[in-house]
């Protein structure tokens, strides 16, 4: 049965301490009681959770790795490099690209922007990628954004190759080892950026470069809003700096540079004032279409794009994809839940891991997250190709590692990792009975009892 909601009420902070900050910041009380309950505990936490500057960012080069790759970047520009951007297929990816593109195209550069499609080069920095985004005369460097950190034999292939390789990432290194490379941004390597995205790896980056060397007529704070999307529709906490990237990029949003955001929001029915939901459920979805069902390109061309007729016909195509996306989806988990309702009570008492052919790995990440939430368990949904090759996607609930259970599961799948909550994992179709168990077992051992209580 689907898990019933169970509610946590959080003790009430100081009633003196309330009146305090509702009057110094001209909030009402209860606004000023939920900030207290979450942790804001004294003035300066408080002023900048309300009120976020731009000023309040932190130094880009405490973001370990942002030094080196600003240095390669700027050899790059003195020596008029070719320069590779590779991507991932997400808002995220997207995002990233967008605003290396811009700051790299204001230096002088003419970058090649590549992004893998999801059923011939799947996911990250893959040989099959490196292959077709260079073609035939390899780039002075490569930058991969959202994907790469533990790209270790991609990385050896580019060295041998001669080609520099940077990449700017935020999921989590495998214990075997991260790529090696000429730098390696990645907030999951140090202490205090833990929360970022890749699009705020990549604003932080450009931010440096800018420090470094300012380009007249270059204002970076008109990409805030690119920021503010990915930063948004990749679910990562809205604390910090994030939200410093999310409050700031939606105000940016409204007032948008972009002619292809200014046609995305007219196709999405998205006015003023633009809130976090507009993002997540309406531009999100609709520049992640694309990326599901075949490549994300149209999407990086939508936010690159500086024709207002383009950015109309770019965007309506990504509703119209959006559409079928939508139909995938609907059919994949009904498809999802008549198969979790005929597995034994002892096959999804603690987790759930279904898959079958036919289905499009472009939905499975949203079905298995849908699933995550009803049931209240992390969830493997995985569509299997004709070779019998699985692809799928897990979300997963507080306290359940989605990263530590692939590393208890390393015989039985081909690859898989990513994030605690979320992650890809790639399986044969013979061992899906065995990987299940594997996962079930982990979870059944690692999770606390209170983990699986909604």
């Amino acid at each position: 049965m689907p898990a019933k909601p169970r509610w946590v009420v959080l003790p009430p902070p100081e009633p003196e301490l309330v009146r305090e900050y509702a009057a110094a910041f001209g909030l009402a009380p209860v606004v000023v009681a939920l900030a207290l309950q979450r942790g804001y505990r004294d003035r300066e936490q408080l002023e900048q959770f309300f009120y976020p500057r731009l000023k309040d960012l932190s130094d880009p080069h405490s973001l370990p790795g942002v030094e080196t790759a600003v240095r390669r970047i700027l050899e790059a520009v003195d020596r008029q490099e070719d320069v590779v951007l590779y991507g991932d297929y997400d808002v995220d990816g997207v995002s990233s690209l967008t605003v290396l593109h811009a700051v790299l195209s204001a230096y002088g550069l003419n970058p090649r922007p590549f992004l893998p499609t999801r059923l011939e080069e799947g996911y990250g920095l893959s040989v099959k990628g490196i292959e077709n985004c260079i073609e035939d005369v390899p780039p002075g460097l490569l930058i991969a954004a959202d994907c790469g950190t533990n790209s270790r034999e991609e990385a050896r292939m580019l060295r041998e190759m001669g080609v520099d390789l940077i990449i700017l990432d935020h999921h989590e290194p495998s214990p075997e080892g991260v790529a090696e490379c000429v730098a390696l941004v990645n907030p999951k390597l140090g202490e205090d950026f833990h929360y970022l995205c890749t699009a705020g790896v990549a604003f932080k980056v450009a931010h440096a470069l800018l420090r470094a060397r300012p380009v007249s007529g270059f204002d970076l704070k008109d990409y805030l809003d690119i920021v503010a999307l990915g930063t948004i529709a990749d679910i990562v906490p809205l604390e910090k700096e994030n939200r410093l990237f999310a409050r700031r990029g939606l105000a940016q949003l409204e007032r948008t540079i972009h002619p292809g955001l200014v046609a995305l929001k007219s196709v999405a029915g998205v006015t003023t004032p633009i809130r976090t939901h507009d993002v997540g459920f309406k531009l999100g979805p609709r520049l992640n279409a694309s990326g599901r069902l075949d490549t994300a390109l149209a999407s990086l061309e939508l936010l690159l794009c500086q024709d207002t007729g383009t950015a109309r016909i770019l965007a309506e195509s990504l509703d119209r994809q959006n559409r079928e996306r939508q139909e995938l989806e609907l059919a994949t988990r009904e498809d999802a839940e008549r198969l979790i309702e005929n597995l034994k009570p002892s096959q999804r008492s603690h987790g759930i891991v279904v898959g079958s052919r036919g289905w499009h790995p472009g939905v499975v990440g949203i079905v298995a997250s849908r699933i995550s939430k009803q049931y209240h368990r992390p969830t493997f949904i995985i569509g299997i190709d004709e070779s019998g090759l699985g692809k799928g996607s897990g979300r997963s609930i507080p306290g359940v590692s989605l990263v530590e259970a692939l590393d208890s599961c390393r015989e039985l799948i081909v690859a898989g990792g990513g994030h605690e909550m979320a992650a890809g994992v790639s399986v044969r179709e013979e061992n899906l009975e065995a990987f299940r168990g594997a996962f079930l077992e982990h979870v059944a051992s690692h999770a606390d009892a209170d983990s699986l209580v909604p």
